[in-house]
């Protein structure tokens, strides 16, 4: 399903909670709005967490390290992310008006910290070959069972272009996602295909991905759209690019 969500009075959307709101996926993701002075610490005690900047200039601060992240907004595809494990005590000091989304998840195991920048991230470009130019769209990936196999989650961004097709073709896996959206325009809108329903999806809208279900995404002409991917490991199969399984009636389009 997709959710239209809204900040409360202290700058926090909640867009699924462990126990909670959305509970079946597995995870805490939170949406900070954070006005230049402000700041958001985070201390789990079971829970490994990563926090990414959406937009603005902050100060990531852990274990006596700090590191400074600035980014317009999303489209100028500059990520800056740290991932610690449970534990490690985080503060994020807001420099600039900013916005940060933060995923959690329980993991017994221990790691380094993980500060992830525009260098260090991987970046991956489809479908601009493909079916006409419709399924162009940018990946970015921070972390994944790949470069990150102490995980229990997955980040990443996609940036879907105008008129544009994504997470397609529409396929399936047995692990949950999240997608939070956000548009280079604040009245831009796209197309949520989750199983057999269609939403509208919005800036600031979320998608709730359940295990086996297919999903595949489109942008309107005119905008840009943006999404964090998020997933949860199941515990003993993690998420990798084998569990993602084109539905079959459309495998034909690998070839494509």
């Amino acid at each position: 399903m997709l959710e239209y969500l809204d900040y409360d009075a202290n700058g926090k959307k909640t867009v699924c909670e462990i126990g909670g709101f959305h509970a079946d996926m597995g995870m805490n993701i939170y949406v900070y709005k954070m006005n230049a002075g402000d700041s958001v610490s985070v201390l789990e005690e079971k829970l490994e967490t990563a926090i990414l900047l959406l937009s603005g200039e902050t100060v990531f601060e852990w274990a006596g390290e700090k590191r400074t992240g600035k980014r317009a907004d999303p489209f100028d595809k500059a990520p800056y992310c740290l991932h610690v494990c449970k534990g490690t005590g985080v503060t994020v000091r807001a420099v600039a008006d900013s916005e940060i989304l933060v995923q959690q998840t329980d993991n017994d195991r221990t790691f380094d910290p993980v500060f992830y920048t525009p260098e260090t991230c991987l970046y991956q470009e489809f479908g601009k070959g493909q079916w006409g130019g419709a399924g162009h769209r940018i990946v970015s990936t921070m972390f994944d069972y790949d470069n990150a196999p102490y995980s229990n989650m997955v980040m990443g961004e996609v940036f879907t272009q105008p008129g544009k097709w994504s997470s397609y073709p529409p396929h399936h896996h047995p692990q949950p996602e999240v997608y939070y959206y956000m548009f280079d325009k604040p009245q831009g809108f796209g197309a949520c295909y989750n199983g057999d329903d269609v939403y509208k999806s919005t800036h600031g809208s979320a998608c709730y991905i359940e295990p086996g279900k297919s999903h595949q995404q489109a942008a309107a002409p005119g905008y840009e759209m943006y999404y964090v991917w998020l997933i949860r490991h199941i515990d003993g199969d993690p998420w990798y690019k084998t569990t993602r399984i084109t539905d079959k009636e459309h495998e034909w389009l690998l070839n494509g």
